[in-house]
């Protein structure tokens, strides 16, 4: 009889286990601390940024000229090594792990825990970021001036922009700047990935056609400018190139194009909220079960060096985050295991939407704090 073979299970952070807590990954965290993996003997000692992608378990150096580009098929690991002053004896670390919505349950499992081992490896220092695709952090999106996110992966060979036309190509990107950061999103050829505000190029390999939609500012368009001229000087002669603004006569011909009659309807920003007001709380594993004890008032005064905090600064309009804060003295079980306690925390009190669920992790030793984690306890 033949074998069957099984479908990885794909990452759901809709899933309430996605914490992980009492599977392997605990269980590896627990018995295999001081591990060093290979790929960390380097790691740390110079400044700049370092990035491995997660492959069969294992962690593999990312070609350097691929930095800034990720694939929503894979996890990856990126490592921000500065110093806080230029005089600076010590460095400081920044330390993410990177999800793509289509990652396998593997991939995002070994990554969160290769994570904790280069934690270990930089005796903890490092303030350490669970990062979601499309939501990820102010601080890892700096260090990329063009941040592109394709479809793809390791699983199935990524894919990458190539000087001949490829045969029957259709991608579409939806670009949007921030800060000096340009970033590049690949979305599906389907008029449900077209809001009004954005510039949208779609790639058909001889063709490349650029959409301007009413809204979009103008930084937005002259980095899809740039987007585009590497699109189409990779293939010199091999490619025309089409720009069509919104509300022009042409502009039908690309949104027949992606499956619309008429560009839909821009929709009201929301605005800020003080639905849910910062929250502190005290954290312990003694029982053997993760424990949630509210404490007031959340400032730095209330904070102790012998336990684990965790600051619910969601409310928070421009960065909003969940900070887990590990004292000197704290057990190294609940320091290790502190992000995948924050996702904890993140079902059993915002049960919601894919935005709460998906919303930034910090966690920080005591001495190492984040400047925002700081401002919020004031």
């Amino acid at each position: 009889m033949a074998e069957r073979l099984t479908q990885p299970t794909k990452y759901n952070i809709e899933d309430s286990n996605i914490a992980l807590l009492g599977s392997d990954l605990e269980k590896n965290v627990r018995e295999h601390a001081g591990d060093k993996d290979p790929a960390w003997e380097e790691a740390g000692k110079a400044t700049g940024v370092k990035i491995w992608r997660i492959e069969k378990f294992n962690v593999v150096d990312w070609p350097k000229e691929r930095y800034g580009t990720f694939y929503d098929g894979d996890s990856y690991i990126v490592l921000h090594t500065y110093k806080k002053t230029p005089d600076a004896q010590e460095l400081s670390y920044d330390l993410h792990f990177w999800i793509g919505e289509d990652s396998t349950q593997d991939e995002a499992a070994t990554a969160a825990y290769k994570t904790v081992e280069l934690d270990d490896h930089l005796k903890g220092t490092p303030v350490e970021y669970r990062e979601v695709q499309n939501y990820e952090s102010p601080r890892f999106l700096s260090y990329f001036p063009r941040f592109v996110c394709q479809r793809g992966g390791v699983a199935t060979g990524f894919h990458h922009v190539s000087a001949a036309p490829e045969a029957n190509v259709r991608r579409l990107y939806r670009i949007t700047a921030t800060g000096t950061s340009l970033m590049v999103r690949e979305v599906r050829v389907e008029g449900a990935s077209v809001v009004p505000g954005d510039v949208y190029v779609l790639d058909m390999g001889s063709k490349v056609w650029q959409f301007i939609s009413n809204g979009s500012v103008g930084k937005e368009r002259f980095k899809a400018a740039e987007f585009v001229t590497a699109l189409t000087d990779a293939r010199p002669g091999n490619c025309d190139l089409t720009i069509f603004d919104e509300g022009t006569s042409g502009a039908h011909i690309f949104l027949s194009e992606v499956g619309l009659e008429n560009m839909p309807v821009a929709l009201a920003p929301a605005g800020p909220t003080t639905e849910h007001p910062r929250v502190l709380f005290r954290l312990s594993d003694a029982s053997g079960q993760i424990t949630f004890t509210a404490v007031d008032p959340p400032t730095r005064a209330s904070l102790s060096s012998s336990d684990v905090f965790l600051l619910d600064d969601t409310m928070h309009w421009h960065a909003p985050a969940i900070y887990v804060w590990i004292g000197q003295g704290a057990s190294l079980t609940e320091n290790r295991l502190a992000l995948q306690y924050a996702q904890k925390y993140l079902y059993e009190h915002r049960q919601g939407d894919r935005k709460h669920l998906a919303v930034n992790l910090v966690k920080m030793r005591e001495g190492h704090e984040t400047v925002a984690f700081l401002k919020a306890l004031e």
